[in-house]
């Protein structure tokens, strides 16, 4: 029987890769390739870039923003009716529980159904000026070609959190998913056809880093870099558009803190400390890895933590009663290990998990793990695993709390557990983080900003404040005098 094979996406249509060769992606809970992928380069590239410039300057470029929205609309609408399709294609590749991946896909329709109303209401200002005898006001220009580079844990989702800006704010798009899942995002792809969106605005090119990655973030067409990922790749690609002056939007890592006071409700803080790090696998840039917790409760919080995670169901993604699925990928699952044994040998104590599970699947699974007895200075602590690894640091009141949670080169977010509304509110205003939750972890809408302080990144997605990622800004001084004054002088 023949697998399936996927192409490029350029120019409205499949085209197979100019070296003619592909790549095999494979099922992380099975072990079995299921798809070829084009392995795309340059010229594959070049192809997608230029499409997308045509566009941009043709067809796209010549519609009205309010037109752009209704055709996000119609897109949005077409996301949620193929949302289980896309779905179960995005699970094939990355391993996450199928409950998951369907409501995140069906969240994807809200996201471009919110940037299709915004489309049209980005408005510029009339400027008072202290210059007599002109009329100034700004204008919100589209920056041109976009590359959307993004990782394999959520790739349609958090491809979206890019594009619908992107799109709504004028812009056409090269989209580079993660070589270990691009058949979802090709999928999507022929859906903004059926759409009827112009060929071109939307362009899918699959394959390696240095192959496709390097090419699209260098391209002299290339106006600005949308990039979700790993700290290094994202210090690569500030790098190479620091080179040519290009702008980015840098989505990285994190190391957050989830903080639990000796007011809090416990029985919601072990709640919110299991969907912080072990839900999808701990696979997540904003996972709460670090637990920091107040000694008057620690020993208790660790014992209802244990028995809690103990019960969690490793196994099939796609069965409905499964919790926690496979590592996405063969070397993030080798990188998950490694922690562990440089926990062990760092001094933390293992008080649950700690080991591979071969008995699962095609044996890429990892038991969640929980460390106690960790010094922030730790490098389990301090570096990014990606993987479902806790670390529990006591503290003994706020301004130990604080200063242990700021005590990172991320801040992408964190999280306090408190009843105390004075305490919440005095704790959020001093963490360094992007996101900080109150009694809850992992919420994100489309409604509000997400992105990071520190080495977690750069610029913000999600809300109005993304869609200004895309603009440039543009200042026009109409004069109204009938003489010209002196022209030697500025005026």
């Amino acid at each position: 029987m023949s697998l399936p094979r996927y192409d490029h996406f350029i120019n409205g249509a499949s085209v197979p890769p100019a070296s003619g060769d592909y790549f095999d992606t494979e099922n992380p809970y099975t072990g079995e390739v299921w798809a070829h992928i084009a392995r795309g380069n340059a010229a594959d590239v070049d192809a997608a870039v230029a499409a997308a410039k045509a566009a941009f300057e043709g067809p796209w470029g010549g519609l009205t923003a309010t037109r752009r929205g209704q055709l996000l609309r119609r897109l949005a609408d077409l996301v949620i009716e193929h949302a289980p399709r896309l779905a179960e294609i995005e699970q094939r590749d990355n391993g996450k529980l199928s409950s998951e991946v369907v409501a995140q896909v069906r969240y994807m329709g809200e996201y471009f159904h919110y940037y299709a109303g915004l489309a049209d209401k980005v408005e510029s200002k009339v400027i008072p000026t202290d210059k007599p005898g002109v009329f100034t006001f700004t204008r919100y220009e589209a920056k041109g070609v976009v590359a959307i580079i993004t990782p394999w844990n959520s790739p349609l989702t958090l491809t979206s959190w890019k594009l619908a800006p992107a799109l709504a704010a004028g812009c056409v798009a090269v989209v580079k998913p993660s070589e270990f899942t691009s058949a979802s995002m090709l999928e999507f792809a022929a859906l903004f056809e059926q759409a009827g969106f112009p060929p071109g605005v939307v362009n899918v090119v699959t394959g390696f880093g240095a192959e496709v990655g390097e090419p699209l973030v260098t391209h002299p067409d290339v106006a600005h870099i949308g990039f979700t990922g790993g700290e290094l790749a994202g210090k690569r690609i500030y790098e190479a558009a620091a080179r040519n002056l290009k702008t980015v939007t840098l989505e990285l890592g994190g190391k957050s803190p989830n903080i639990i006071f000796d007011d809090a409700d416990l029985d919601q803080a072990v709640k919110g400390v299991v969907s912080g790090i072990f839900a999808a696998s701990g696979q997540s840039c904003q996972a709460g890895s670090r637990v920091l917790v107040q000694e008057s409760i620690h020993d208790e919080l660790i014992r209802r933590l244990v028995e809690f995670v103990g019960t969690a169901k490793l196994g099939d993604p796609t069965r409905p009663d499964t919790q926690i699925g496979p590592i996405a990928t063969r070397p993030q699952f080798e990188k998950v290990l490694d922690y562990i044994r440089i926990a062990r040998e760092e001094g933390a104590r293992c008080v649950l998990g700690g080991k591979a599970r071969p008995d699962l699947g095609a044996g890429q699974f990892v038991e969640p793990t929980i460390f106690t007895g960790v010094d922030n200075r730790m490098r389990i602590a301090q570096e990014e695993v990606f993987g479902p690894v806790l670390c529990i640091i006591p503290f003994k009141d706020e301004a130990d709390a604080i200063r242990i949670g700021n005590d990172i080169l991320y801040g992408l977010a964190g999280a306090v557990w408190t009843r105390s509304l004075h305490r919440a509110l005095y704790v959020t205003e001093r963490l360094k983080a992007g996101t900080v939750w109150v009694n809850n972890y992992r919420a994100t809408s489309f409604t509000t900003p997400f992105g990071g302080y520190k080495r977690s990144g750069i610029g913000r997605e999600s809300g109005s404040d993304a869609i200004h990622e895309y603009l440039d800004t543009k200042s026009v001084w109409i004069s109204t005098d009938l003489d010209v004054p002196n022209p030697f002088i500025r005026r």
